[in-house]
């Protein structure tokens, strides 16, 4: 039984986010974080999410009992304004971005755009994020529990929410969310029906390596749950990087990613996008931007104001692709799907 607590957020004026830069492995061992601070913030994130919510989306945030371990994990659910009835509805469980992130406002148009075409979107606040004290900023486990905070959001929707049909689920995250994305549909390869992973950290030997040993494994593994580094503990590092866990893909996926990508550099990116072309090719979809305005953000540039999409040509492109594939695959516009055209 999954253990639910709904809070209720207060409307209020607009926020815009605040920016929290990653901290430098100095940083991280000379200071703690504002952690009061930090949940003041998050305070102000969910009222705006409520505000932009209305007259848009149904909004509400829960919390549930986390797979893996004594721990309860935020989350936002957002609804379309009218519901279709039982098991009516697709769903889409939507993993942030950032080692050190939450739910970013700059989600807010496409949030809308999938309730509109009538998603069931899970956000889960996966252990590590910021906003929620320093027990949950410290549980931080990179591509280990965090993955299970993610894939336990699936059994609150087909336990909770009874308009989801659960045979169309999908999964959608960016940057270290599409590393979640990756590592959760290849450990629980039939939970998923379709997955769309962008700008994805793949391969943390690579990243390590050309990122600085030190600073990443301070960043991403500050409590050293890893038990060492890449040396000391490969498989454990190879566990966690999806590069090597490409085999064991079982449903639809799509990937996009970008030459002009600062954070996860496209040497790195384009190692899973070629095991996807030559290992995967029947069931993954590939495309490769070559210097979009934002190079790793391309896709997530939103005027915070009007919360208005950039609309580059790129962007609007890689949208495009990605709601083609997802409808195509969750087909969200009708209600239960009849099992033998599943």
């Amino acid at each position: 039984m999954i253990a639910l607590r709904t809070f209720h957020i207060p409307i209020a004026a607009v926020v815009a986010l605040a920016s929290i830069a990653a901290p430098s492995a100095g940083q991280l061992q000379q200071r703690e974080p504002d952690f009061e601070r930090m949940v003041r913030e998050q305070a102000q994130t969910d009222a705006t999410w409520r505000t932009a919510s209305t007259g848009f989306m149904q909004v509400e945030k829960i919390s549930y009992r986390s797979r893996a371990g004594d721990l309860d994990v935020p989350a936002f659910v957002f609804q379309p304004t009218t519901s279709r009835g039982p098991k009516a509805h697709a769903a889409l469980v939507w993993v942030h971005e950032n080692i050190r992130g939450h739910l970013y406002e700059h989600y807010i148009p496409y949030i809308r755009e999938a309730t509109a075409k009538g998603y069931v979107v899970i956000a889960p606040e996966y252990r590590g994020s910021i906003g929620y004290g320093k027990t949950y900023y410290d549980a931080i486990d990179y591509g280990g529990a965090e993955v299970d905070d993610v894939v336990t959001a699936v059994e609150v929707l087909k336990t909770k929410y009874p308009q989801v049909d659960p045979a169309r689920i999908g999964i959608i995250g960016w940057s270290h969310g599409g590393m979640i994305t990756l590592l959760s549909i290849t450990r629980n390869t039939t939970t998923f029906k379709a997955a769309v992973a962008m700008v994805p950290v793949t391969n943390l030997f690579q990243r390590l390596a050309w990122k600085g040993i030190d600073r990443q494994h301070q960043l991403i593994d500050p409590a050293n749950r890893y038990g060492g580094l890449p040396s000391e503990k490969p498989d454990v590092y190879k566990d966690r990087s999806p590069l090597y866990n490409i085999d064991k893909l079982q449903i639809p996926l799509y990937v996009g990613v970008t030459r002009n990508d600062q954070d996860v550099n496209i040497e790195e990116d384009m190692q899973l996008v070629d095991a996807l072309r030559s290992r995967k090719s029947h069931l993954a979809e590939t495309m490769v931007y070559d210097n979009p305005p934002g190079g790793h953000t391309f896709d997530r540039r939103v005027d915070l104001k009007t919360w208005q999409p950039e609309n580059t040509r790129e962007q609007r492109d890689s949208w495009n692709r990605v709601w083609t594939f997802l409808d195509w695959n969750l087909d969200p516009f009708h209600g239960p799907v009849p099992p033998s055209t599943r």
